[in-house]
């Protein structure tokens, strides 16, 4: 049985370009419908990809129309009905966010890459971080933290000096962005049960923003941030190029 694809594009002119070769060549239908979703872009798109069509909960495949493109495959529209049925899936928890702020609001979102707390001033942040209801770390005094996922662990977490993660590695990392505060505080490995706490000291006077998946929530005093298992991304590679391949790739070439 040939598959249905639902065809959809970032609004970069390269990939709109794609998206009427794909059509005029597969056709369409309704992602509601559709066996996979491809996404062409980027990887930001690929992430927008994944969180609007969460409710659905079909396999989606992307290819690059974007820069670097970690979660998508090579663009080729010549045999992609071979490549959508020979495809290998991975699956994805995202992290769940809960941010309080100054004015009382409560703010929830997910990340599939990362949460992150930045400072949103002239003056270092300053962060009291609680796991599983125990405080560890009394205060760090930093440009901001984060929280990555293995899927995350190559993007803004690896900028930040923190590990790139196996996808079946069970744990979550937790870097600091700048620290000044304790000197060469880079972080820990969590397990990925784990519920991690932000507390901001001074949120007046040193402003703090929570950002998951570049949604932001300005002036937080505190955020919670767990694993969410009941939610599955679905995510498709070509052989042999999947994301443990790819997180390997990036450690030693």
């Amino acid at each position: 049985m040939t598959l249905k694809p639902a065809f959809l594009a970032s609004d970069a002119e390269s990939a709109q370009a794609a998206l009427v070769e794909l059509t005029g060549q597969f056709g369409q239908t309704p992602p509601e419908d559709a066996d996979v979703i491809v996404a062409l872009g980027g990887d930001g798109f690929m992430l927008q990809t994944l969180h609007g069509m969460q409710h659905l909960q079909k396999p989606i495949y992307g290819m690059n129309r974007g820069t670097v493109g970690f979660l998508m495959n090579a663009y080729s529209p010549d045999d992609l009905m071979t490549r959508l049925e020979t495809a290998e899936e991975a699956v994805i928890n995202p992290l769940r966010m809960r941010a309080e702020t100054t004015s009382g609001t409560v703010h929830n979102a997910l990340a599939i890459n990362e949460v992150s707390l930045l400072r949103a001033g002239p003056q270092a942040a300053k962060l009291r971080i609680i796991i599983d209801g125990r405080e560890r770390l009394r205060e760090l005094v930093c440009d901001g933290a984060l929280l990555a996922t293995p899927a995350g662990s190559t993007a803004y977490n690896y900028s930040a000096h923190g590990p790139i993660l196996p996808i079946g590695s069970e744990v979550l990392a937790l870097t600091a962005i700048a620290p000044f505060r304790p000197r060469r505080w880079r972080g820990a490995l969590l397990p990925k049960a784990a519920k991690l706490r932000f507390e901001v000291i001074e949120p007046e006077k040193r402003p703090v923003m929570a950002d998951a998946d570049s949604r932001s929530v300005p002036n937080v005093t505190a955020v919670d941030i767990a694993s969410d298992p009941s939610i599955a991304h679905r995510i498709l590679f070509d052989p042999g190029h999947g994301l443990e391949e790819r997180l390997i790739r990036e450690q030693v070439e």
